[in-house]
């Protein structure tokens, strides 16, 4: 791969993720609130007189729109945007980065395996979630499973969750990234900015489910357009409806390897939070089925699917159309 392609698959990697970031921004906070253990969100709509003995950090939490509908009246439409500075820092780069290093592995892999077959696809979005650093106008190498994305990005993300269960009525003076920067570091040093990376590192799988998904059903789409007796090795010329075609695979992919994955990002959330008595992965693995049952880390999973398809379909479509575009 050029420099040049390299560039382009950066440069469309970081639009499809800001886009998708933003307008999905709203869905993002109310997922993270229905993830964490913290009740403060709704505790004053609990009548603890009817609790009758039990813990209150047992009931049931709202559902997505009654979570919604309590953000907007008590903290305004402003919180439905927690978090957003420190995510837009953290996708551009993170997705610029999996793109590049996924199309070059999938070239690379393409020349030693059986063409855009499902063992490519998967290799290469496994290989991108830890690709080594590229150099300028060289073929950019895998030296070790270092996860580099998820490894340099994890203090933004962290910070960026800290901001979204930062919950404060209307008037009350709102945290910013930096008060929660110094916050952190306060209380568990330079560690505490890499708490959830493990959880991170585990939901590699999710990714590597959605490439796979993805890429399937992107080749048949593309196979039941192509005229039988156009040459292998021609290109067909892309419309409306191939973008709308990979929107819908991107969403299928996505909603498959979201639902098998998704205890991860539960355990991602609880890592993360302030204060918080979860310690590892295995042992909040256990903690949350022990204390709040099973169904506790799949909280938010509807909020999360109907965040992440769009969320998904939006920035895969944006990066295949700026690549398209880009290469004329």
């Amino acid at each position: 791969m050029s420099q040049r392609d390299t560039l382009v698959h950066l440069f469309a990697g970081g639009c499809g993720g800001t886009v998708g970031a933003i307008l999905t921004c709203p869905l993002e906070v109310v997922k993270t609130r229905l993830q964490s253990s913290s009740i403060s969100l709704y505790v004053s709509e609990v009548q603890l007189s009817t609790v009758n003995g039990a813990s209150v950090a047992r009931m049931s939490p709202p559902g997505p729109l009654h979570c919604l509908r309590l953000i907007l009246e008590k903290e305004g439409p402003r919180s439905l945007f927690r978090g957003l500075g420190p995510n837009l820092v953290g996708v551009a780069p993170s997705r610029a980065i999996y793109f590049a290093a996924y199309s070059t592995a999938k070239e690379k892999l393409n020349n030693v395996l059986e063409p855009d077959s499902t063992q490519v696809h998967m290799v290469s979005a496994g290989m991108a979630e830890y690709a080594s650093k590229m150099k300028c106008g060289e073929m950019p190498t895998v030296l070790k499973p270092c996860f580099t994305a998820i490894t340099a990005t994890n203090p933004i993300w962290l910070i960026k969750t800290r901001l979204q269960l930062d919950a404060r009525n209307r008037g009350e003076r709102r945290m910013n990234a930096f008060e929660c920067m110094r916050r952190v570091y306060r209380s568990d040093g330079l560690r505490g900015f890499y708490r959830g990376m493990s959880a991170s590192y585990a939901g590699i799988s999710e990714t590597v489910i959605h490439f796979m998904i993805y890429e399937n059903i992107k080749r048949r789409l593309l196979e039941a357009k192509a005229p039988q007796n156009m040459d292998e090795h021609e290109e067909v010329s892309k419309d409306a409806s191939d973008f709308v075609g990979m929107m819908l695979a991107a969403a299928t992919s996505k909603t498959c390897a979201t639902t098998i994955a998704y205890p991860h990002e539960v355990i991602r959330t609880r890592l993360r939070e302030e204060g918080t008595k979860y310690r590892s992965f295995f042992q909040t693995l256990t903690t949350v089925p022990r204390e709040e049952g099973f169904r506790a880390l799949y909280r938010g999973l509807t909020t999360h699917l109907i965040r992440q398809i769009p969320n998904t379909a939006i920035m895969m479509c944006t990066y295949e159309m700026v690549v398209y575009f880009l290469n004329g």
